[in-house]
């Protein structure tokens, strides 16, 4: 029988778990290796001012099994915000078992309750056949836009 899988917001005492969920997520889909202390800083500053987003995290049996955050898009095309999902991370153990698809089931539904949300999104690695597969199947689409970046701090190894 599969154990239930919780969802919950968040808090100040999930720190140490989120910064090493991003860590990990970072080196295995980027091969980036993130400083601690500004990725620590990075999921504090969050916690200090909710506008910039929301941390959710799942629970299995009472222990943390997997976290997604949330930011936030104004789009003037639909006077409305695109909640963006972010550091997404289940633990290897519990990978397979439902743990993704139970954060966004969460998230979706409370996007689709706020009148002001219009929509989510997120990005992927081109690589990552195996997310992009879940997300498909979470009802997610793709679309015809790519990403571009210039990132002032981060830096690929090798």
């Amino acid at each position: 029988m599969q154990e239930e899988i919780v969802v919950r917001d968040a808090g100040p005492e999930d720190a140490e778990f989120l910064v090493r969920g991003n860590a990990e997520m970072a080196l295995e889909t980027e091969h980036l290796s993130l400083d601690l202390d500004r990725l620590r800083a990075g999921v504090h500053a969050l916690f200090e001012n909710p506008s910039r987003g929301r941390y959710y995290i799942a629970e299995r049996a009472g222990r943390r099994a997997g976290q997604l955050m949330i930011t936030y898009e104004w789009s003037d095309w639909r006077n409305g915000v695109f909640w963006w999902i972010q550091s997404v991370w289940v633990a290897p153990e519990h990978r397979g078992q439902g743990v993704f698809r139970a954060l966004y089931g969460h998230v979706r539904s409370l996007a689709k309750a706020d009148a002001g949300v219009c929509g989510l999104r997120l990005y992927v690695e081109r690589s990552n056949q195996r997310a992009q597969q879940t997300y498909l199947r979470c009802g997610m689409k793709r679309t015809e836009y790519e990403l571009f970046e210039e990132d002032f701090v981060l830096r690929r190894d090798g």
